[in-house]
């Protein structure tokens, strides 16, 4: 069985082509279980996963909590807006707290650009960053990949242009790591005030 070659997805830019495609590969046998009559599988039975938000997100958040229990996973959900951070609680102290109850992976939204990085190497949960400040978003540059493949057959050799605010744009970012790596041609549109230095 292929396996990825990192322990926790961070960003497009820390993992392989060959990481995106066996991703891509799962996703597409995982696509069928949601067109059937019962939509679970017990994939993850067993697995706890926290999903650790430090910023507000609705469709994130239940994109992965919905996925997670499809899934079969044990899921709790935290939100720093009611939690001992408000009283100066750290981000590593948060989650120690959290990883005391046996959780097994964290997915975690950060305002902070590195945090989930910084997170990796002072614990040994497994990570998935769910956007991190204006530095990454990965699931998110993941689905829209796996969307572009599915509409146009393939995206090697495509032309896709991003347009709008390229330098705050977490979203944005991850896009052109993960299209670049699968053979695209990425432009940007934007104003030079938005455009990040690197392009």
């Amino acid at each position: 069985m292929s396996k990825l070659s990192q322990k926790h997805l961070l960003g497009i830019k820390d993992i392989t082509l060959q990481d995106i495609e066996l991703i891509f590969e799962t996703a597409d046998t995982f696509k069928e279980v949601i067109n059937r009559p019962i939509k679970k599988v017990p994939s993850l039975r067993d697995v706890t996963i926290a999903n650790v938000f430090f910023e507000n997100s609705t469709r994130t958040r239940l994109s992965f909590e919905l996925a997670q229990k499809r899934l079969s996973a044990d899921v709790i959900n935290f939100s720093a807006s009611n939690s001992s951070v408000k009283k100066g609680e750290t981000l590593l102290d948060t989650v120690n707290n959290i990883l005391a109850m046996k959780v097994d992976m964290i997915v975690m939204r950060h305002a902070s650009p590195g945090a989930p990085h910084y997170l990796a190497k002072h614990i040994q949960a497994n990570i998935i960053n769910a956007g991190d400040g204006t530095h990454e978003h990965p699931t998110q540059a993941l689905l829209d990949a796996f969307s572009i493949r599915e509409k146009l057959g393939g995206i090697a050799g495509q032309k896709i242009a991003i347009i709008g605010d390229i330098l705050h744009s977490r979203v944005a970012l991850s896009n052109i790591f993960a299209l670049q790596k699968l053979g695209a041609k990425i432009m940007v549109c934007c104003p030079l005030t938005l455009l990040t230095k690197f392009i």
